[in-house]
């Protein structure tokens, strides 16, 4: 049976990420940036929560982690090479690690770039990649730790990943990526018709993640570099945009 994902909104423009393995009922949040949001959620949709899944050691994705922890006595795991920054760590996780949530087997990855430590976590039933900051819809994170080597080497880890694969990003950055993404490619068809539905659906309050990593394909200027230097410009030229 699949694994059941939902968007929950937290803090000014962060996601929460939480997961159902719908075979065991066994549940897991990521990147808990506040806990009240949650809270809620779980409180609407069986009170249950077994893990909490940390990406990186910012405080917009770990700050619900302590409260969340105590109340429903989740393990937390996240990656071993930031657990000094973060919450106690259950589970301290390393490139190639697994991670089961009830029958639903989580792959992680080593995803430096924004953060030294930035691990992701991919998994097949839907395909699904929990990113953190390091890939957003039609962008991707800031490099306030790593360098452009590393995050061009994270970012191609997901080219043979299924084009169907859901993009579950930290933050709720579409729009204002999407004017950027348009900047340096004006002329890509798929990128114009992707701005013009983004555009509506934030008109409607809407989400507009999860993304698929095909869509970020044909229409990310991030994912589509060639070569680490022009990832390193367009990161540049977006840090001042």
């Amino acid at each position: 049976m699949p694994l059941t994902i939902h968007a929950i909104h937290v803090l000014n423009d962060n996601y929460a990420w939480f997961l159902r393995d719908e075979a065991t009922r066994t549940t897991a949040i990521v990147d808990p940036g506040e806990a009240a949001p949650v809270e809620r959620w779980l409180e609407q949709h069986g009170g249950r929560l077994d893990f909490i899944l940390l990406t990186h050691h910012h405080n917009d994705h770990i700050g619900g982690t302590t409260p969340l922890q105590q109340r429903y006595r989740a393990k937390v795991a996240g990656p071993a090479a930031e657990q000094h920054r973060m919450p106690h760590m259950d589970l301290p996780l390393n490139d190639g690690d697994t991670i089961a949530i009830g029958q639903s087997l989580g792959r992680v990855l080593a995803m430096p770039g924004h953060t030294l430590g930035h691990i992701s976590y991919y998994f097949d039933h839907p395909p699904a990649l929990f990113c953190g900051d390091t890939l957003f819809s039609l962008g991707c994170g800031r490099l306030f730790e790593g360098t452009a080597q590393q995050m061009f080497e994270s970012l191609a880890k997901l080219r043979n990943l299924p084009a169907q694969t859901l993009v579950c990003c930290g933050h709720e950055y579409t729009l204002s990526n999407s004017q950027f993404a348009l900047h340096i490619d004006p002329d890509n068809a798929a990128l114009q018709d992707r701005t013009r539905t983004v555009q509506a659906l934030r008109a409607r309050g809407e989400a507009t993640v999860p993304s698929t990593l095909g869509l970020e394909r044909a229409t990310n200027p991030f994912l589509r570099a060639t070569t680490v230097q022009e990832l390193a410009d367009l990161r540049q030229q977006k840090d001042v945009f």
